[in-house]
């Protein structure tokens, strides 16, 4: 055995490195943190699909001038002891993971956009001796806007690092049974935990402009099979609708406020559901859960409830681990 030079600086053991990566989350609920990361989020070309030329005095000019103080309150309504709830979530999503695949395999977590970084994630798993790592985006369903966007990044971070690791992607898992029978799992417990009985589900997943579907984006056609799928798993119809519409262009419809509004009008029941989102945050438990009733109830709306997320539940967590594990096939 030839043993290593004297000089030769420490290599650790090889491992392998998971790294779960949601959207993002401001530093704190207060207009200077989320300025700039509303700065970066919207700065990116595949969220905002316009000309910098057109877009950045815009963006620079008013919105961000604007819209930060709106946010920080709308943060500031659902932040909690461990900070943001995507951030802690997220966090602990990686724990149990860790804890579930064992010592052969470091998990960690990063933000596409905020802190912590993805660029530095990868660094502190290479520096633990992981020359394979799966990076696994956390949208079951794929955009140009959030998936591509991750890939776009672990990309210009490789392109910096002279010894890169072997990485794969977690795909798009819209219509994975380990996925729907963790939603079906999911819904039913949290109607059964309700006072009444909801005569309408609601799946409501984040908009995108309508163009975005006519460029080819599958992110759609993905959201309404997940939701066909989801409503055979339970064996009811389940109302598929789009949040967090922005800006003057069409976006995919039906709009999840005019919905609310409408089956508050109609006198219906409602229990309304995020199944594009693996983790609670700003839009669903803001957005959903607060503004969503509001919106349901001011239309003569009685009963309304938000369903969570998968999160670190039992099956949201089994889901992920038997996701993970099968693209980690031949490496672990």
């Amino acid at each position: 055995m030839i043993e290593r030079p004297p000089s030769h600086p420490a290599v650790p053991a090889p491992r392998i490195g998971v790294l779960l990566v949601n959207l993002g989350t401001p530093d704190a609920p207060e207009p200077g943190p989320v300025r700039r990361y509303l700065r970066e989020f919207l700065s990116d070309s595949r969220v905002v699909e316009i000309s910098s030329l057109l877009w950045q005095p815009i963006l620079r000019g008013i919105i961000l001038n604007t819209r930060p103080k709106k946010s920080a309150h709308a943060y500031a309504q659902v932040w909690t002891d461990e900070g943001s709830p995507l951030a802690a979530i997220t966090r602990r999503q990686a724990g149990a993971l860790q804890e579930a695949l064992g010592d052969d395999v470091r998990v960690s977590w990063a933000m596409r956009y905020g802190a912590p970084a993805i660029g530095g994630a990868i660094d502190e798993l290479v520096g633990e001796g992981c020359r394979r790592i799966l990076i696994a985006p956390l949208y079951p369903q794929y955009c140009a806007a959030t998936t591509a966007t991750v890939v776009d990044a672990v990309g210009a971070h490789l392109a910096r690092l002279r010894w890169q690791p072997a990485l794969r992607f977690l795909p798009p898992y819209h219509d994975d049974s380990a996925y729907i029978a963790a939603l079906a799992a999911s819904v039913e417990a949290g109607i059964a935990a309700l006072d009444f009985a909801p005569d309408t589900l609601v799946a409501s997943f984040h908009g995108m402009p309508e163009r975005t579907l006519h460029l080819g984006d599958p992110y759609h056609c993905q959201c309404v099979k997940s939701a066909r799928l989801l409503s055979e798993a339970i064996g009811r119809p389940v109302e598929i609708a789009f949040q967090s519409r922005f800006g003057r262009a069409k976006w995919l419809e039906p709009a999840t406020d005019a919905l609310l509004e409408r089956l508050g009008r109609e006198g219906r029941r409602v229990a309304i559901f995020a199944p594009g989102f693996s983790a609670d945050c700003l839009e669903t438990l803001e957005e959903l859960a607060i503004r969503g009733k509001e919106q349901f109830e001011a239309a003569g709306g009685r009963e309304f409830a938000y369903l969570t997320c998968l999160n670190d539940t039992p099956p949201g967590m089994a889901m992920l681990e038997a996701l993970v594990r099968r693209e980690l096939a031949g490496w672990y």
